[in-house]
């Protein structure tokens, strides 16, 4: 008779104690030389394309262009900055605009994100809708809204004119006169572009509130409940604490991104009128490229970095203290309970103060339109606890339930109107929209703009140039992030730390400081005008994301699954490819979506480094559709459907793999 007996668990191999490491490995680490292989790739593109081209840029910040020389002139370029209007207004229209937008994103993205976590049924779908603003590119973006902001072609002033709504904003003074011209105004534009800007900025506010609202331990509002607080005291007492480190890193990243911003701007508004809207990156951007003064526009990013770099490093801080233990209040222990609670009306006092000063004609109507939101949804959540307490019930959930549906309508509304427009647009007839003729339904139903697009345009090389480059520069990122994310969450060698701040660092670092000196490597190299420009320098954006976020997914699968294939014999290398890799697909095609769908979006570098047809991509060549005041608005339209459908799509398949592969990433990384 056969005798079964029990399998041995397999012997995990026995950590290597100093005295049995080489003296190489104790200086370098036990795993130096695989870690050398596969951070190598990762680090000589972040070198190369990162940090040479910042120190690059500063050198630059210390010349002029004499002719076709450039001479050394020290500080001249940095003391020229203190008496150039036009730097201190890009200055200030860029805090003006990332102030403004912030504080309406985190306002608008905290109301959505609490009637999605309160929603019972179709969150999904509503979450999934609310998701597209972010989605489609930013070109799509800019075009669609420029056209219902046209005062000839445009909807938004006929809408309000009927509503009744127009002249009343005009009553009250929130416009100087009806009909308004929302971009041609310079007092109108700037609220404009913030308003556009707080559109495609709330879905990541509402997804990333959502994902802290569920994190939030239900038994502290139950015990709340108990004790008898209010929704309001609960909503303060318990919801903003927990929510208090996601609103900060939300904040933190979104106002580096804002301050930044270049695209949105230039294509709604190329800083006009005058330099209404022109930000500080337009400013360099003038100097170095339009004016071939590369050393004054290098010495106008380089002299903002200060105000980036608190920004980031506070970011940075806030992001890699959840990987530390027991650091939940790292850094607040200083201040007492009081100062605490004080601290955040002091920083809305102070931020008050320097927005009226530097934006008077905006912050009141801000503040009333902020407010009428604000306290309409205080009305609904006080009536609804006043019911609640007398013991009725159902009138509190009729009540609810009403002010929520309202909330919601309005909020789809908001998002869904531009793309609504978009799409009826592009099935419009050029005589339909010129005659304004049915302005909200296409009349007949026509494929002309296709037509036109692909027949008197070069419209299917761009299409093919942004699907070469940016699946080029996906499987750059991805190979490069995959084997470096795998070797700073598990190999062990000399300075793994340092570098994992470093990839931090280089994931939040604004292009606008590398527009610059990148665009005089690919001269000096003779890439200009070529796509390779493009895949080569894409991965400044994509490659330092990828990685960290693959770092915090490889951290979430357990180890012991490499030890047992140790064991049998598998090298590290092979370990990582057969059980490694299959394990973290989800945060492989996490990270493959949004460098895909970040390459197809990208304006900057494409619109400096190509200025030939035949290699511009998508983004850059539906701005050359326009001609001065001529603005072909069915076939921008018909354009911007068809460079949104392909990333609405990899979302809509993806979204599973999306959410499991961010929520493992963001959580350890």
């Amino acid at each position: 008779m056969t005798v079964l007996r029990p399998r041995p668990a397999p012997v995990r191999p026995a950590s290597r104690t100093s005295s049995s490491l080489t003296s190489t490995q104790r200086v370098l680490g036990r795993d130096w030389r695989l870690a050398a292989v596969f951070i190598g790739p990762t680090l000589i593109l972040i070198a190369g394309l990162i940090l040479f081209p910042i120190v690059s840029s500063i050198f630059t910040s210390t010349t002029e262009r004499h002719g076709a020389e450039s001479v050394f002139v020290g500080l001249d370029n940095y003391t020229a900055l203190v008496d150039d209007p036009v730097f201190h207004k890009g200055v200030l229209n860029s805090f003006v605009f990332t102030a403004y937008a912030e504080i309406f994103k985190v306002t608008l993205g905290l109301i959505a994100a609490l009637m999605l976590h309160h929603m019972r049924r179709g969150k999904a779908i509503v979450a999934g809708v609310i998701l597209l603003p972010w989605v489609v590119p930013t070109v799509v973006t800019a075009f669609t809204w420029r056209s219902l902001f046209d005062p000839i072609f445009g909807s938004v002033n006929v809408l309000l004119t009927d509503s009744g709504i127009g002249p009343v904003l005009a009553a009250i003074g929130l416009v100087d006169s009806w009909p308004a011209g929302w971009l041609s105004d310079p007092e109108l534009a700037m609220p404009a572009v913030i308003l556009v800007n707080v559109w495609k900025g709330i879905p990541f506010f509402a997804v990333t509130f959502l994902a802290g609202l569920k994190a939030i331990d239900s038994g502290l509002h139950e015990a709340a409940m108990v004790d008898g607080a209010t929704p309001w005291q609960r909503f303060v007492h318990v919801t903003l604490p927990g929510l208090r480190h996601v609103m900060i890193v939300t904040v933190l990243l979104s106002s580096i991104w804002t301050f930044n911003n270049f695209d949105l701007i230039w294509l709604m508004t190329q800083g006009g009128p005058g330099d209404a809207t022109a930000p500080y990156v337009m400013v360099a951007y003038s100097k170095a490229i339009q004016q071939l003064q590369l050393g004054a526009g290098a010495a106008v990013t380089l002299v903002m970095v200060p105000i980036v770099g608190i920004l980031v490093l506070i970011l940075v801080r806030m992001m890699r203290r959840s990987d530390l233990p027991g650091t939940g209040d790292l850094g607040r222990s200083r201040l007492s309970p009081a100062q605490r609670r004080a601290m955040p009306w002091v920083i809305v006092a102070v931020a008050t103060v320097v927005l009226a000063w530097v934006s008077p004609h905006i912050i009141w109507k801000a503040a009333l339109v902020l407010g009428v939101c604000v306290l309409l949804a205080a009305a609904v959540g006080r009536i609804v606890s006043t019911l609640a307490a007398r013991g009725n019930r159902a009138a509190s959930r009729l009540v609810n339930g009403v002010g929520s549906g309202v909330a919601l309508v309005a909020l789809l509304a908001f998002v869904l109107a531009p793309l609504y427009w978009m799409t009826v647009t592009a099935f419009k007839s050029d005589d339909q929209i010129v005659m304004r003729t049915n302005d909200l339904w296409p009349t007949p139903w026509s494929t002309e703009q296709f037509t036109n697009l692909f027949t008197g345009r070069e419209f299917g090389t761009w299409y093919i140039n942004t699907i070469l480059v940016s699946v080029a520069s996906t499987v750059i990122a991805l190979v490069c992030a995959a084997l470096a994310g795998y070797a700073l969450a598990r190999l062990k060698f000399r300075g793994s730390e340092s570098f994992t701040v470093t990839i931090l660092l280089t994931y939040v670092m604004p292009g606008a400081l590398l527009f610059i000196p990148l665009y005089q490597l690919m001269s000096g190299i003779q890439l200009n005008d070529s796509l390779w420009a493009l895949v080569i320098t894409y991965p400044t954006f994509t490659l330092p994301f990828a990685t960290w976020l693959l770092v915090g997914y490889f951290k979430s699968i357990p180890a012991d699954l490499e030890e047992a294939a140790l064991v049998d014999g598998c090298t590290r290398f092979g370990a990582f490819v057969r059980i490694v890799l299959p394990l973290a697909k989800p945060g492989l095609l996490a990270v493959a979506l949004f460098t895909l769908t970040n390459a197809w979006n990208e304006f900057l570098f494409a619109f400096v480094f190509i200025t030939r047809n035949d290699y511009m991509t998508l983004p850059v060549g539906m701005q050359s559709m326009i001609f001065g005041d001529v603005v072909p608005q069915g076939q921008l339209a018909a354009a911007s459907l068809l460079i949104s459908i392909p990333v609405v799509l990899m979302y809509a398949f993806g979204q599973r793999f999306l959410t499991e592969g961010l929520t493992a990433g963001a959580v350890k990384g």
